[in-house]
């Protein structure tokens, strides 16, 4: 037997196809899917999205306390990738997770503090031979002692990692200013820098300084290869073993110690850099004695160093020059012949003090017959 139809068949017939059409798009969802969206807005502890063809999201409840920090941050509008928890709740709305998305918006923020180079204030939590480890969003990142800033560097005499590690747990429990120097998401690896960070307030602070002023500071560190010396708070400037006096120094320790205080002539400015000079406020020995010598004088001098090129004497003035292997034969004839320490007679036999240019011939020790007469001595270019 047929049936037939009604108006009021057909209308309900209309409308359950009309809310399968509306309901087509959920058949593509799969609870776990991630799905991209759009903040919409937030209301309490809510946070409404547009999931466009699918209708709208919400996340609450625990989902929204796992994601506060992450939401705190959205804007309206903002697009953020969300995992589906639920397809359609008792409201009808798609529940969302953020927690699976945000890794995702962490490395793309990382990304943007990377770019803008921003300054961000971080713990330090502990300290290796290398460098600090620091922690943003919950990720361990490492800041390598070299790009510590000049403040914070540990000056350690020839490199010893032990005291390294020593001076660098001194930063423990210190908050820092840092910017992301790189990152490596696959990895959760993280890389900070305070050199960058410190950058542009040294800008600020080195712009008050000229090549030529003198300053006067606090030796912060001595090191095998110079001075550091406090000029002011956040500055730091280093004097080169070179320009610690007029005189060869061996060991800056024998001059100088941490917390004295010293005067030195800025005599390079580079960026942020200062290189100082302390024998620059000290006379020239060389100007002051140019007509003290001549060629062919008989002096004293010490032996400050041996090498293959020949000895290295200083005379009480405090300018130095070499007596060339030459002078000696072989490089062991000459340690047979002198010791460093020992006071030896030379002879001048080329004295330019215009060029700080001095050099000598051995004549022997003090007190006994010259192994070499001076009037046998010829000038050595």
């Amino acid at each position: 037997m047929a049936t037939i139809a009604t108006e009021k068949d057909i209308m309900s017939s209309d409308s359950a196809m009309e809310a399968l059409l509306k309901a087509r798009p959920m058949a593509f969802l799969k609870v776990g899917n991630l799905i991209e969206c759009t903040a919409l807005e937030r209301e309490g502890a809510k946070m409404f999205f547009d999931l466009g063809a699918y209708g709208t999201g919400v996340i609450y409840g625990k989902e929204y306390q796992n994601a506060k920090e992450l939401i705190k941050n959205l804007k309206i509008g903002d697009k953020i990738t969300a995992k589906i928890v639920e397809l359609e709740n008792n409201d009808g709305l798609v529940e969302l997770s953020l927690k699976e998305a945000g890794s995702e918006m962490m490395w793309k923020n990382a990304k943007e503090l990377k770019d803008a180079q921003e300054i961000i204030n971080l713990k330090v939590l502990e300290a290796n031979k290398g460098g600090v480890v620091l922690e943003w969003r919950g990720i361990k990142g490492f800041l390598p002692a070299s790009q510590l800033k000049s403040a914070h560097y540990p000056k350690v005499e020839g490199g010893d990692k032990d005291k390294i590690f020593d001076e660098l747990t001194k930063l423990v429990g210190e908050t820092i200013g840092v910017t992301i120097l790189d990152f490596e998401p696959k990895e959760d690896k993280l890389i900070f820098s305070e050199k960058s960070a410190e950058s542009e307030d040294l800008k600020h602070i080195v712009a008050k300084y000229k090549i030529g002023d003198t300053i006067e500071g606090e030796i912060t560190g001595v090191v095998d290869f110079g001075i550091f010396i406090k000029i002011e708070e956040n500055l730091e400037g280093l004097a080169h073993i070179s320009e610690l006096d007029w005189a060869l120094v061996e060991d800056p320790n024998a001059l100088f110690k941490v917390g004295e205080k010293v005067k030195a002539k800025i005599i390079a400015i580079d960026g942020d850099k200062i290189s100082l000079s302390v024998k620059a406020l000290k006379p020239d020995p060389w100007e002051v004695n140019k007509e003290k010598y001549k060629k062919g004088d008989i002096v004293e001098g010490k032996v400050l160093r041996l090498n293959k090129f020949g000895a290295l004497i200083t005379l009480e003035t405090g300018i130095y020059g070499l007596a060339h292997i030459s002078d000696f034969g072989t490089e062991k004839k000459m340690r047979e012949t002198v010791e460093i320490g020992q006071t030896y007679i030379f002879q001048i036999v080329n004295y330019k003090p215009e060029d700080k240019k001095l050099s000598f011939s051995l004549l022997g020790k003090p007190g006994e017959p010259p192994r070499t007469p001076p009037t046998e001595v010829a000038e050595k270019k």
